[in-house]
């Protein structure tokens, strides 16, 4: 069902667009950061099985990578030990948000089993909390959040948790480390630290603006002035929904050609006007944790939420990653 609140929604999604579900599993709980591959499948995460699933039309869901986070000999003793948000960079490389492993690392091939580069792991000695979600920009350089939510008690006094904060960063020549190579982390830049819990993170079309969601205690969209060397001004509330008891947080977050943000929030995926204008909901079944625009056109929004996969169909394309 969708709740249209702006009478804009109607030129966004269909008046008889359909939610359709696409993918689950029994064993599902916690399905997360998918990301559209241009050879026709869907890749998303089921962090408690610590996994990478890939969901191809007409032929169901496999295990793509398992263990996709936590690499421990021993029990990981938390609820999320897998990976978390994905993306591709320019050359098509998958890059990975490692969450319970606490990095964010790129796979030089679409080989499940080639070779991982680390492009980030710690920050000024100190191990990242768990990384989030992430997004590129155009120049290269990688964008992503750092909440503790992968780790074992995901609370602020986690006995693992090495930073005072959680961090919003940015790797400067992300596209340009070598399949291989340590991270350069002398270069990793600490660019937001004020938010409580930082998660879902996208770039305006004309990439004047970031977006980062706060999902709690303040359930909060925030949006930063992208400066010319790629750190951010002040940043200011786009939204704020904190009020809302609806189930969910604001999470995972994408944007349309047009600017306009699709996001996780309570009750489903909210749809704003780039100036945060709330114009409707995608309301889902089960709590949403992320989405990813895909298909050959980019106009089909497959959403991840709870235990399962689903899919609606936009008028708009959407800004796949690059």
């Amino acid at each position: 069902m969708i709740k249209r609140v702006g009478p804009e929604i109607d030129e966004l999604i269909p008046k008889d667009a359909k939610i359709e579900r696409v993918a689950t599993d029994p064993g599902f709980k916690w399905t997360e950061g998918p990301v559209w591959i241009p050879a026709g499948y869907l890749l998303f995460a089921e962090i408690p099985s610590n996994s990478i699933r890939k969901w191809t039309p007409g032929d169901g869901v496999s295990v793509f990578l398992q263990p996709s986070g936590y690499k421990g000999t021993t029990p990981y003793g938390g609820p999320e030990p897998g990976s978390n948000g994905m993306t591709l960079d320019a050359r098509g490389r998958l890059t990975v948000a490692g969450h319970g492993q606490r990095d964010v690392w790129r796979l030089e091939s679409m080989d499940p089993q080639g070779q991982a580069t680390v492009l980030a792991d710690t920050y000024h000695g100190k191990r990242l909390n768990s990384p989030n979600d992430l997004v590129y920009k155009s120049d290269g350089s990688l964008y992503f959040t750092d909440p503790p939510y992968g780790l074992r008690t995901q609370s602020e006094q986690d006995p693992a948790k090495e930073l005072p904060f959680s961090g919003v960063y940015r790797i400067s020549d992300a596209l340009k480390q070598k399949p291989g190579a340590v991270p350069a982390r002398d270069r990793l830049q600490l660019l937001v630290k004020d938010l409580t819990r930082p998660n879902g993170i996208a770039f305006s079309p004309d990439e004047r603006w970031l977006y980062v969601n706060n999902s709690e205690p303040k359930k909060l969209w925030m949006r930063y002035a992208v400066k010319a060397d790629g750190r951010l001004g002040a940043g200011t509330v786009l939204y704020d929904a904190t009020a809302d008891n609806a189930p969910g947080s604001p999470d995972g977050m994408k944007v349309d050609q047009k600017g306009n943000l699709y996001s996780a929030g309570p009750g489903g995926v909210w749809v704003f006007t780039p100036d945060g204008k709330h114009l409707g909901t995608i309301q889902m079944s089960e709590k949403t944790g992320n989405l990813a625009w895909g298909d050959a056109d980019g106009k089909t929004l497959y959403i991840t939420a709870s235990t399962s996969v689903y899919r609606i169909r936009t008028n708009v394309a959407g800004i796949l990653p690059k």
